[in-house]
């Protein structure tokens, strides 16, 4: 018998798995409070203005690292401090999703705005919580996987509570597709249950202050930081930048249709975003953090130009599928290394924190440049936008360069 891979060997242990359900328990929740919460309420008649106002749902997303401090101080009775606060969260979330499932928007807006900002409030803390269990639990030749199969996970519920979900409520109603969603979040209860448990002989916060204060004081002392935050920021700056009208410009600028743009633009390109995740996963075993970052982060430098030709040429199916899937490969690919070295910088003391920090330090420059994206598109014309999304790319790579020693003592201090 042919032994596997050692490439592949990495994702098939117990910590890997476990990853892999909490991926799919994160990603479940979203949709049911965006996107199917908004194509209820359309169905249902709602006016649009009211359907705009429930886009705020999703603030605890964004506010996430207010509480976390909260989740890295204390310990739950049960089952250790990362799988305690999992539990707690999914059981709530299993009550919420089946509270909304129980109050349609038709007869209660108010009701089931103010349950769907409650399954997202606990949504988020739910991610704090399995983005700090991953940072713990995975050794360092195993985060690159872990990172990939999170994505896999994640995108598959994101699958199942958006796509899926509107299929079912054609045929089963959307009270029982909330209830079935309910039943998925089980998901993580059976990760939460099984999975291996963390080192718990970490020297905890000692006070709520601590728990703050500690975290930042931490990152912030260490060598080279103000590189790693400009680098945090700059990584994934590009490849933002041209995603903020990707689906516009293959529309209104191109020209294919909507039908088209929905299976190539998003099942082909969510595809390809989980194989690039799982390919990317797999290689850093060999490459190291430093040289996957760089390597998979040209590559999302390089495929805003297939954007740039396709805008070139004109109207093209060939050229749209190619970079559709290179775009969403390669941005798979430095999606793994990126979220590999947020979990690099993480002291397990304060992962919960500290990760829930860099994680929104990583998404600044995309509202930064996302709103100024339709006016330099409109100004410079397409091809020239997409050039432009290609130099944004760069000074992040610029900055990975020049702090290649401090990378690679991420990787050896591991």
């Amino acid at each position: 018998m042919v032994d596997m891979s050692p490439y592949m060997k990495v994702f098939t242990n117990r910590r890997i798995a476990a990853v892999l359900l909490f991926g799919f328990s994160s990603g479940l929740p979203l949709a049911l409070t965006s996107g199917t919460l908004q194509a209820w309420m359309a169905s249902s008649n709602i006016d649009i203005k009211t359907i705009g106002i429930f886009t705020l749902v999703g603030l605890p997303y964004t506010f996430k690292f207010l509480w976390a401090p909260f989740m890295d101080r204390f310990v739950p009775p049960f089952l250790g401090r990362r799988k305690g606060w999992a539990i707690i969260t999914q059981l709530a979330l299993i009550a919420g999703i089946s509270a909304m499932a129980l109050n349609p928007p038709d007869v209660s807006p108010m009701t089931i705005g103010a349950i769907a900002l409650f399954v997202a409030f606990m949504s988020a803390s739910q991610d704090i919580v399995t983005d700090a269990y991953r940072t713990d639990i995975l050794h360092e030749k195993e985060r690159g996987a872990g990172a990939a199969v999170f994505v896999l996970g994640y995108r598959a519920a994101m699958i199942a509570s958006g796509g899926l979900a509107l299929i079912m409520s054609d045929s089963i109603g959307w009270r029982y597709t909330y209830l079935a969603m309910a039943g998925l979040m089980s998901v993580g209860l059976i990760a939460s249950i099984t999975s291996p448990q963390p080192d718990e002989k970490i020297i905890l916060p000692h006070t709520m202050s601590e728990a703050v204060t500690a975290p930042l004081k931490n990152f912030f002392s260490r060598q080279s930081v103000a590189g790693i935050v400009v680098l945090l920021v700059l990584y994934k700056l590009g490849d933002a930048y041209a995603g903020a009208l990707s689906t516009a410009f293959l529309i209104k600028g191109m020209g294919f249709s909507v039908t088209e743009v929905g299976l190539v633009n998003k099942w082909l390109g969510m595809a390809s975003t989980i194989l690039g995740a799982l390919f990317g996963g797999s290689v850093m075993v060999r490459l190291g953090l430093f040289r996957s970052l760089l390597i998979f982060g040209l590559l999302q430098a390089v495929s805003n130009l297939a954007f740039m030709a396709l805008a070139a040429v004109g109207k093209s199916y060939e050229l749209m599928i190619f970079s559709v899937v290179f775009e969403n490969l390669s941005s798979g690919m430095g999606t793994a290394a990126f979220v590999t070295l947020l979990m690099s910088l993480c002291d397990h003391r304060y992962s919960a924190t500290q990760y829930a920090l860099l994680s929104s330090l990583a998404v600044v420059g995309k509202y930064l440049v996302g709103p100024t994206a339709g006016f330099v598109a409109e100004s410079s014309g397409w091809p020239v936008f997409f050039f432009i999304t290609f130099l944004t790319a760069l000074p992040g790579l610029a900055v990975l360069v020049l702090l290649r020693d401090t990378v690679k003592r991420l990787e050896d201090n591991a």
